[in-house]
């Protein structure tokens, strides 16, 4: 036993293969590890996922430990889902990653989500009724699905049976991060 402040928590990233923003998928899949935690990568297939950097410029190649087909919330602690405008608009209309964030609220566990991240909660019936933000332009997208967007780093809203983790930027990864984390040791 490492004495690591996560052991025996797993944590699923969830993402699709094309426009995931490298640093929002590598730094708290990093951190959380480094803290104990088991993380899965899950995307919509086992083709690697091809990061960007900035929304524009080629980023890493990253091979996903499963697909979205093989992994359950049941198995999980926590899911976490990373921005890029490309991943988190395709991610939000896949059906498979909706059931997913949606079985994770369902069990009362955390869901996050991060940049453009959240727009997974509007596809999928979670923003209604909750208090979260994102990166600014989909502000007006969780406010007509009915949340109530604030502009800060990270929002942490446990209302709803189900502990919601929001933040802007990647600038802010280091509070999303921690708070990810003090959730899962709490």
């Amino acid at each position: 036993m490492s004495g690591k402040p996560l052991d025996g928590r797993n944590v699923l990233v969830v993402t699709t293969n094309h426009g995931t923003e490298q640093v929002e998928l590598l730094k708290p899949v990093a951190a959380l590890r480094a803290a104990g935690a088991r993380v899965t990568v899950a995307a919509r297939t086992g083709d690697d996922v091809e990061t960007v950097v900035s929304d524009r410029e080629p980023g890493e190649r990253i091979r996903p430990d499963a697909t979205f087909a093989e992994v359950s919330a049941a198995d999980y602690d926590a899911v976490i889902v990373p921005g890029g405008t490309v991943n988190a608009d395709r991610l939000r209309i896949d059906r498979n990653a909706q059931r997913l964030v949606a079985d994770f609220a369902g069990a009362g566990k955390i869901v996050a989500a991060v940049c453009h991240g959240p727009w997974i909660l509007v596809d999928s019936g979670l923003a209604q009724g909750r208090e979260l933000t994102s990166y600014p332009t989909l502000r007006a997208d969780l406010s007509n699905a009915g949340g109530t967007w604030v502009d800060r780093e990270v929002v942490v809203d446990d209302a709803g049976g189900y502990r919601l983790i929001t933040s802007r930027r990647p600038r802010d990864l280091d509070r999303f991060t921690a708070a990810i984390a003090e959730a899962l040791s709490g």
